[in-house]
């Protein structure tokens, strides 16, 4: 079975087209402690350290937790808890590429910081919402639309395609992010919460997909839509 994490807002559509992609979605719950726009997103509540092993808000549904248990996966709470105030709701917005951990290292939640081995190398970026700012094509590779995460992964021989701000739905937000928007399903595949054909640099990122041979596939035929990212877990 594979499985992906995904918000609970998703709509019937979007939920069918994972199901024909071989995927079961497991719908993240909406904390009451986050604005609406960011509620229920995945990578606000939710950091994968790897497929077997979870680090998440404290406050997660426990009824939620049971289902990674039920799959076998380790679940590690977090010591800080999540605010709709800037930097509180950030402490899990992390990601890993490869030997790589990338975050604002000032706000990282200790539980994740405490998860990493020694091999691992920390990346610190001044903006918080690092994983809403980054698609991951592969571990050599990213998209982002935040140019210091670009610059700091350049610097680490990283093939960074940048992208501006905008042209990205998030409710009641000006824009949002390509990371949230989209995830990798396997190092073959890449789902998107929206159409390529309907974003503004859509052609840059089929290109850059297909230099690194990855397939993308639409969740559904509209503007591409921040949803916290969809997160594999096994």
């Amino acid at each position: 079975m594979n499985c992906c994490i995904v918000d609970c807002r998703i709509s019937e559509s979007e939920s069918l087209a994972l199901s024909k992609l071989g995927l079961t979605a497991l719908l993240c719950p909406r904390h009451s402690n986050l604005y609406a726009a960011i509620s229920s997103h995945p990578d606000i509540q939710i950091f994968v350290h790897n497929k077997k092993h979870l680090i998440v808000q404290k406050k997660l549904d426990p009824l939620f937790i049971n289902q990674f248990l039920e799959l076998g996966i380790e679940v590690t709470l977090s010591e800080a808890e999540l605010t709709s105030e800037y930097p509180h709701d950030i402490i899990l917005n992390c990601f890993r590429l490869g030997d790589l951990f990338v975050h604002n290292l000032k706000y990282t939640d200790n539980k994740i910081l405490e998860s990493l081995d020694s091999t691992t190398k920390k990346i610190h970026v001044r903006q918080g919402y690092t994983k809403c700012s980054t698609a991951i094509v592969n571990e050599g590779a990213v998209i982002t639309n935040d140019i210091g995460i670009a610059k700091a992964l350049t610097a680490e021989k990283i093939d960074v395609l940048y992208l501006p701000h905008g042209d990205i739905v998030l409710e009641e937000m000006n824009y949002g992010f390509i990371g949230g928007c989209c995830g990798l399903l396997d190092d073959k595949n890449m789902a998107f919460f929206g159409s390529l054909d309907k974003y503004i640099y859509g052609k840059e990122i089929k290109d850059f997909l297909r230099k690194h041979k990855v397939e993308y596939h639409y969740l559904m035929d509209e503007k591409l839509t921040d949803r916290g990212s969809l997160l594999m877990i096994y």
